[in-house]
């Protein structure tokens, strides 16, 4: 599935780069090509990798629990992160 509007807290898959294949959430959305990714291991929520979004795989799985902290301003913990996405692979 591909969007032209990426909404936060989805889950994605990377299509390109050393990290092809890889889940994660996106945190924030940085402009319309861009936008920011985390999966609370290799890329935390403090860095998290900066991907264009022609280079994603989006799914139509939303957190709604890493959303409600996103929106109310408060910053997910890396282990809400990986728990969001285990739960995610074990479906």
């Amino acid at each position: 599935m591909e969007w032209s509007n990426p909404v936060i807290g989805r889950f994605v898959y990377s299509r390109a780069g050393r990290d092809k294949g890889r889940l994660f959430i996106v945190v924030r959305i940085i402009d319309e090509n861009f936008v920011a990714v985390a999966d609370g291991d290799l890329r935390t929520i403090e860095r998290p990798k900066k991907k264009r979004i022609k280079h994603l795989k989006y799914t139509d799985v939303v957190s709604d629990d890493i959303l409600q902290k996103l929106k109310n301003g408060k910053q997910p913990l890396d282990s809400d992160i990986r728990k969001a996405i285990s739960e995610v692979r074990d479906i």
